[in-house]
């Protein structure tokens, strides 16, 4: 992948690294977008996915995993699915999808459900977890800068799973693994 631009053996500062992987992973939105179905597949095989009630997710942009297969197979299936609302101080919480046309924009661009305390999930049975790099080898992951999963993860006592198109796929971390990076429990992958 991109990471002939590096040198073998140094350590990608993880800013470089998601700018390279938007740049690449623009370039791969078909190949993408052919391999979700083939991770939704890999998920619904999983006792994560089958044991799960309630499932966390996002709503997906054109070069992440296609989410919306994955929010209808989970509704298809009676399972409960929510979506991260951003919260001050890089919090997030976890409120219900009801349907594309009930979420509003975020100030970063994504679509989230409208924030009712008493509708929050604090700890879903499995979370779908985003992200631009995922390394194979120890499971930790490069997400999008904010730290929000970071940090709702360090506090979530649930099962996570990842999907890993090939584009997102590294077979080491050759970035920085700092004391607030959380492991992802199951990488899924191409």
């Amino acid at each position: 992948m991109f990471l002939e631009c590096f040198e073998e053996e140094s350590i990608i500062d993880k800013k470089d690294l998601r700018k390279q992987q938007i740049k690449q992973l623009n370039k791969n939105k078909a190949q993408t977008k052919k391999e979700s179905l083939q991770l939704l597949e890999q998920l619904q095989q999983t006792p994560e996915w089958q044991n799960a009630t309630t499932i966390a997710t996002t709503v997906s942009n054109l070069i992440e995993v296609d989410t919306d297969i994955i929010i209808q197979t989970a509704l298809t299936e009676g399972k409960k699915v929510y979506l991260p609302k951003t919260m001050p101080h890089r919090q997030m919480a976890f409120l219900p999808y009801i349907d594309r046309d009930s979420l509003i924009v975020s100030d970063y661009g994504i679509p989230e459900p409208v924030y009712d305390e008493k509708s929050v999930e604090q700890s879903p049975d499995l979370v779908i977890v985003p992200g631009l790099a995922f390394a194979i080898d120890s499971n930790y992951r490069v997400g999008f800068g904010g730290g929000y999963y970071d940090r709702f993860l360090a506090q979530y006592e649930g099962k996570t799973v990842a999907l890993v198109p090939s584009a997102m796929k590294f077979e080491t971390a050759d970035w920085e693994i700092k004391d607030h990076d959380i492991k992802i429990d199951r990488l899924l992958y191409i």
